[in-house]
């Protein structure tokens, strides 16, 4: 058995979900449009450089879906699954994830989005292993606070071995290790693997991979 990581956004999604899903809270008009979409667009451009502060990050992504009744965000992201999500699933993302889980590799979506917003996604996928910025929770309701270790440039190093070692492996236990990713923020993961693969690469990452001959491919 070989292992399958896949980061999700640019990724197996042709698009941010984490950016997505705050630009549909402005379009329904559940957060103020002008200063949550200034912030939210700021926080982008950031992940985009490389630089930005995960823990400032998802105190305000958070912050909508704090205090919230769970069927009421539920409902909300059953339309943006729907309106936005579904959309940006294409063919060639599903192929890949069904090559792997065809071949019976251990498959598992590593994103710095958070699990409220991503597990369905991955769902969707058929991917059965999610890491993802965990939430708090104070019976069953969000408090708007990260839990654990983001699981974000090193971090996703740190989380996807913790996890792997509540089935007594490690990244190095199989024989071949698949990243899929587009982002210089996964290049820490990236090295860590046997196959590190550059998906719709932004220009550091594909830099890199032209430099060290890790295959480049788009799943446009």
């Amino acid at each position: 058995m070989n292992l399958a990581l896949f980061d999700l956004d640019n990724t197996l999604l042709s698009i941010d979900s984490d950016h997505a899903w705050g630009r549909f809270l402005v379009a329904r008009g559940i957060v103020d449009s002008a200063e949550f979409d200034r912030r939210n667009d700021y926080f982008y451009e950031r992940y985009k450089a490389g630089t930005l502060d995960i823990h400032e990050y998802l105190l305000f992504a958070l912050a909508p879906v704090a205090g919230r009744p769970r069927d009421e965000i539920d409902a909300w992201h059953a339309d943006f699954m729907a309106q936005v999500i579904g959309p940006a699933i294409g063919v060639k993302a599903r192929d890949l994830v069904n090559q792997h889980l065809a071949a019976g590799d251990l498959c598992c979506c590593v994103t710095a989005t958070n699990a409220f917003v991503t597990a369905p996604i991955a769902r969707a996928f058929g991917i059965p292993h999610l890491i993802a910025c965990d939430l708090e929770e104070h019976e069953g309701v969000f408090t708007g606070k990260p839990r654990g270790i983001p699981s974000f440039q090193d971090g996703k190093i740190r989380r996807v071995e913790a996890w792997l070692a509540t089935m007594n492996r490690r990244i190095a236990d199989f024989p071949v290790s698949h990243f899929y990713s587009d982002s210089r923020n996964d290049i820490p993961l990236l090295e860590r693997v046997t196959r590190p693969v550059a998906v719709d690469p932004d220009d550091t990452l594909a830099e890199l991979a032209r430099a060290r001959g890790w295959p480049v491919i788009s799943l446009r």
